[in-house]
Formats: structure tokens, C-alpha cells, sequence
């Protein structure tokens, strides 16, 4: 058994090194990919560094209500308590980029999970949990997200789990489709056929070789997860006492005709980050598809 369990892995090793140098290549061939990783990096460069230099209390009053951007010393301006909304930006980047995260994580391992036991023992298994996922997958997202939060309270923690909870289902799918595809190849049959352990053939055999189409779906979920926390707060349904881009434009709503680069500057910042968030899964979606490899 350890013999075959060791061919087994020098299979697979031997696979991922020669495809990664093809998969770098295709990445970077991809121009808006290329864009997408520079505009991510700047905004991350943004939201973590910049703390370091513009060292404003993010909840702290400094001047008066709704100064406008590039007036009184103030970048982008303040906002209708009169806090500075640069500090607010970076501050609330780190949270909002925080959620999509955790958020996308706790949708990976329920949906990875769920998709795993499906594709690999199939029968009465595959059949109650695709049905579980679709039970999910007809309610409306973000109305079972305001649920869980009016239930549970408008904690960031409470938020985070709200979005993934109803955020699994995509990726539920696409790991059970690549677990019925690979569970069939002739390495998992050596690895089954030297008696190795169910838990060893999912996670050690067939998940590695299924992560591809997961990554990509992993990382579009990070921006629609900032989107998903965007929508709560603009609903006034986030923790208040949290700054984020989706709390500046909640907070900031009842002024929009008033004030609407306190909204608009929020709302671009999202823009942006889930544009470069979906252009490098679009880079990602390219390099690991090895039909586009092949071309």
C-alpha cells in the first residue's frame, strides 16, 4: 500500500510542476488579469499601508459635516458626522476585504464539504445532499442573509457567517462535478485498489487535482461577498460600531442628494475591488483550464 501510495504522489507531483510554469505563463499573457493583479495589489497596498502614513482616528469628528473632497486639507472630503473619509476608506477596506474573506472560506469548506461526499461516494449520498444544495440554492440569497442577521444581530461575526452560509452553493456544484470527473482515473483506482481510507482518496488524492475550478470560484466569491456586506449595510442591517465601505454608504444614504460623494466614494472603492477581483479570477479561470492551455 505504501508503495502505490507514494507512486500515487509522485504522480501528482510530477503533474503540478509541469503544469505550473504553463499556468504562470497563460496568467500573465492574460493583459486584464495582469491590470486586475495591479489594481488588487494597489488597493491592498491602500487599505494596509496607508494606515501607516494617514494615521486619522476613522471615528474621530475632525472639521465640519460633508466638506467636499480636495477642501479644508481633506482628500475625499468628510462625512455627516464630519470624520474623514480617507481614514474611513482604509479602515473600512480592511474590514470589508476582512469579510469577503472569511466569508468565502466559510462557503469553501461547507461547499467543498457537501460537493466532496457527493461526487465521491454518489448513490443515496449524492442524491440527499444535492438535494440539501438545492434547498439552498432557490431561496433568495440576500433576503435568507437579512434573516440570519435580524436574528441574530448585526454583529461582524453574525455578517460573515450570514454571507456564507447562503453563498455555498456554487461551489457545492462545481466540487462535485470534478470529484464524479476524477474519481474515475486510473491513479485514484491505484490508490482505492492499495486499500488507502475514503478520507485519504477526498482529500489527499481527488481534492488537490480538483482545486482549479474551485480557486476561481473561491475568488469570485471574495467580491461578492463585499458586495453581499455592501447590500446589509446600505439596508442598515451591519454593525455600526464597524467601519467598512458598505457601513460609510449606509450610514451616509439619507444625505445621497446632499452629499453624494460621501456615497459615491465608497461605492467606486467597491467597484473597483470586485473589477479586480473578477478580472484575475478571469486570469485564473484561463491559466488552470488546460483546454485553453492546449491552444
Amino acid at each position: 500500500m505504501s508503495d502505490i501510495n507514494t507512486q500515487t504522489k509522485d504522480i501528482i507531483d510530477i503533474q503540478a510542476t509541469s503544469s505550473l510554469r504553463e499556468m504562470t505563463t497563460m496568467f500573465f499573457r492574460n493583459y486584464a488579469a495582469v491590470a486586475g493583479l495591479i489594481l488588487l495589489i494597489t488597493i491592498l497596498l491602500f487599505v494596509f499601508v496607508g494606515p501607516l502614513v494617514h494615521t486619522t482616528d476613522p471615528f474621530e469628528m475632525v472639521w465640519a459635516p460633508f466638506t467636499m473632497p480636495m477642501q479644508e486639507g481633506f482628500i475625499l472630503g468628510t462625512d455627516y458626522l464630519g470624520r474623514d473619509i480617507l481614514s474611513a476608506m482604509m479602515a473600512g477596506g480592511q474590514v470589508s476585504l476582512a469579510i469577503g474573506l472569511a466569508a468565502a472560506l466559510v462557503s469553501i469548506i461547507i461547499g467543498v464539504s457537501v460537493g466532496a461526499f457527493a461526487g465521491y461516494y454518489g448513490g443515496l449520498v449524492e442524491e440527499l445532499l444535492m438535494r440539501f444544495t438545492e434547498f439552498f440554492q432557490v431561496l433568495p440569497t440576500l433576503l435568507f442573509s437579512m434573516v440570519i442577521v435580524a436574528l441574530f444581530g448585526a454583529s461582524l461575526l453574525t455578517v460573515t457567517l450570514a454571507i456564507g452560509v447562503v453563498s455555498w452553493t456554487a461551489v457545492a456544484r462545481v466540487t462535485r462535478s470534478e470529484f464524479l470527473r476524477i474519481r474515475e482515473m486510473e491513479y485514484v483506482a491505484a490508490a482505492r485498489s492499495g486499500s488507502a481510507r475514503d478520507l485519504y482518496l477526498i482529500f489527499k488524492v481527488i481534492l488537490p487535482n480538483a482545486l482549479p475550478p474551485i480557486v476561481v470560484q473561491a475568488n469570485l466569491m471574495v467580491g461578492s461577498a463585499i458586495l453581499f456586506e455592501a447590500a446589509l449595510s446600505f439596508l442598515g442591517l451591519s454593525d455600526p460600531n464597524v467601519m467598512s465601505w458598505g457601513q460609510v454608504i449606509g450610514s451616509n444614504r439619507p444625505y445621497i442628494l446632499d452629499a453624494g460623494f460621501a456615497v459615491a466614494i465608497p461605492g467606486f472603492a467597491i467597484f473597483l475591488t470586485v473589477l479586480a477581483i473578477s478580472l484575475v479570477g478571469d486570469g485564473l479561470n484561463d491559466a488552470l483550464n488546460p483546454k485553453l492551455r492546449q491552444r
